[in-house]
């Protein structure tokens, strides 16, 4: 009799141990077929990225180095380091040739060259999935006067409705040809900052010397109904 007993409780932990284990091989499987869906979709969503940022770079590119000199302009592309099924755990390589230039690494460029090709990295990356805002921080410091002129010509030819820059800078090349501006200058009576915001009515307009303090320019389409404003209160000169 106890025999039979010690049977039957060893039938049923092995009845329950069978099940835990079932229970674990459809729990595993369905992880699986989860991590699976996972990471078909990130390798997805990262070649239509990779795909769309790489096609756009080198427009981009040719579009801010083309002049009358060099109508051609430069070349840049990306190149995923490793031949992989996992390409977002490799490294990308970015190349840019500026104009009648050999072949460098990205290090060995000038500090101008630099700027150029980061700006065409910037853009053609928000070019996948733009936002309504793009602001630049003094993304001119390290450019000629040609190199400015590039950039606030590229800014002038894709700003609309749907896509607004706001531009700090000090030098009166870039923000220059802008549609509004905002100047921010030191007040000595209160000790502290105060703004100036004005509506650009015609090409070209300059502010006094102390205004180049720090200076926001911001781009908009003409066609478009909304203005951006960072002070409500417009200045008449």
């Amino acid at each position: 009799m106890r025999a039979m007993e010690r049977l039957e409780v060893v039938e049923a932990r092995l009845h329950a141990t069978q099940k835990d284990y079932e229970d674990s091989k459809t729990a595993l499987e369905e992880a699986k077929n989860a991590f699976d869906e996972i990471k078909a979709k990130r390798f997805e969503l990262f070649d239509k990225a990779f795909t769309h940022i790489r096609e756009q770079i080198s427009h981009v590119y040719k579009d801010l180095t083309r002049s009358d000199q060099y109508p051609l302009g430069g070349q840049a592309y990306l190149d995923i380091e490793e031949d992989t099924d996992k390409p977002y755990l490799s490294g990308i390589k970015y190349h840019a040739m500026p104009p009648l230039k050999r072949f460098r690494d990205m290090e060995h460029l000038s500090g101008g060259e630099k700027t150029m090709a980061a700006l065409a990295l910037l853009f053609a990356i928000h070019s996948y999935q733009p936002s309504p805002f793009f602001v630049l921080d003094e993304v001119d410091a390290a450019l000629d006067n040609a190199n400015v002129d590039k950039i606030k010509n590229y800014i002038r030819e894709h700003a609309g409705p749907g896509m607004q820059f706001i531009v700090i800078s000090l030098k009166s090349g870039l923000f220059q040809d802008s549609e509004s501006l905002v100047g921010v200058y030191r007040d000595q009576e209160v000790n502290s900052s105060r703004t100036l915001t004005l509506d650009v009515g015609h090409p070209f307009f300059f502010f006094p010397s102390f205004m180049f303090l720090v200076m926001w320019t911001i781009y908009t389409d003409k066609s478009s109904a909304t203005q951006i404003r960072i002070n409500p209160k417009i200045v008449q000169w």
